[in-house]
């Protein structure tokens, strides 16, 4: 069995590109992942790439940028390839088959989900809340009334 679920924080803005050929979209980014336990209090991370193909890659280019938490679902890759320079260079990476973004990103404003002010006041949430965007079988929930 292979397979990764990681929560980090970006460590710059994903790159996107686009396969010769077919068009495939496909982002590549880091993310620091930090360790349960840390060494002589000092907080420790581990920076692990991160592969994103087709919609999600591009999803993930538009509303992600540099310092805003993510979650990757996926598995660990290995692949070689020769350098410019004639050395034989390894790779280890995650291939993600799921992401979720957990802050957004200061990417393309105009296609993410819409909130506005009326709903936020309504159901007490400061991004607010919009029917329209999510479905009208989704009810929100208030935080405040958690008992935990």
């Amino acid at each position: 069995m292979n397979k990764v679920v990681l929560i980090g924080r970006l460590t710059k803005d994903p790159e996107l590109k686009f396969t010769p050929g077919n068009g495939t979209a496909v982002a590549t980014f880091t993310l620091a992942v930090d360790r349960k336990f840390s060494r002589d209090g000092q907080k420790e991370a581990d920076f692990i790439p991160i592969v994103v193909w087709g919609k999600q890659a591009e999803s993930t280019a538009n509303y992600m940028s540099k310092g805003k938490l993510m979650g990757v679902c996926g598995r660990i890759q290995t692949r070689t390839y020769d350098a410019k320079d004639g050395t034989r260079r390894y790779v280890t990476e995650v291939v993600a088959d799921e992401v979720q973004f957990l802050e957004w990103g200061s990417g393309n404003k105009s296609a993410a989900p819409s909130f506005n002010e009326t709903s936020s006041e309504q159901f007490g949430n400061t991004q607010g809340f919009n029917e329209k965007a999510y479905g009208e079988d989704i009810t929100p929930v208030d935080d405040g009334d958690i008992p935990f």
